[in-house]
């Protein structure tokens, strides 16, 4: 048995990347999830790939953009499943460029796909977590400590603000038995291996930057840290921001 069995997850942007390698991960662990994400074909094939670890797992159509659809998509989730054990909010829509140069959508695209929705489903979500003392992690980004934030303007705020929501929510809902953390996760995700493969020698050049010299995998190097703060083992971990860099960046 995996150290998840019986239990429910909900991850949030689950159709390819970061977000399907934390389901895969927690699927591996013997979890069922239900697989969040605005193409229905994606979710479908995560979901495939998770039945095919032998978990229940159900693909949901969901623009976490529409907020108030988000209450309706939490209960579906838990009268199919019976229950919620882990929100993972991994969705995120938003923009990077010069601060001049972008628009008052734009920059507010941000903060409504991640910090906005991410309050959505936890507040669905915490009577349901109260119940099981559940647990929430939030994907933030080291772009919030760059050493430059030139044309990272809107996408660090908007992460930084989760990061602050992350903090909050731990402090409040600790006495609820629900543990909230966030992740700031460097992994291959389908877009930056694209980069890579087109550009061998920055990329090259950029791995160097890493200490331990290569780009993170989205299932053995982010999902299994996600297992890891959502198992028993870490019942004491709440209100932290965890780094899964490689040791790239300085969140001192």
């Amino acid at each position: 048995m995996g150290i998840l069995e019986g239990k429910v997850a909900m991850v949030t942007g689950a159709g390819q990347g970061v977000g399907q390698g934390i389901a895969l991960a927690l699927a591996a662990e013997g979890c069922a999830v239900a697989v969040l994400g605005r193409t229905l074909a994606k979710v479908e094939h995560t979901a495939e790939l998770l039945r095919a670890r032998g978990v229940k797992a159900e693909p949901v159509e969901c623009d976490v953009t529409h907020l108030d659809a988000i209450p309706d998509v939490v209960a579906g989730v838990v009268e199919a499943f019976g229950g919620l054990d882990i929100q993972v909010n991994n969705a995120y829509f938003g923009a990077y460029g010069p601060l001049l140069s972008m628009g008052d959508r734009q920059f507010q695209r941000g903060f409504v796909s991640g910090p906005f929705a991410a309050f959505a489903f936890m507040k669905a979500a915490h009577p349901h977590l109260k119940e099981r003392r559940g647990s929430i992690v939030n994907l933030v980004s080291s772009a919030t400590v760059r050493w430059d934030l030139s044309t990272f303007g809107a996408y660090a705020s908007a992460k930084w603000a989760l990061r602050s929501l992350t903090q909050a929510a731990a402090d409040e809902w600790g006495r609820d038995g629900i543990r909230v953390n966030a992740i700031a996760p460097h992994a291959l995700s389908p877009g930056l291996a694209s980069w890579v493969e087109a550009n061998p020698e920055e990329a090259a050049e950029f791995r160097k930057t890493i200490p331990l010299g290569y780009i993170g995998d989205c299932e053995e190097d982010i999902g299994r840290a996600v297992v890891a703060i959502v198992s028993p083992a870490m019942r004491y971990l709440t209100g932290a921001t965890v780094p899964l860099d490689g040791g790239q960046a300085n969140f001192d």
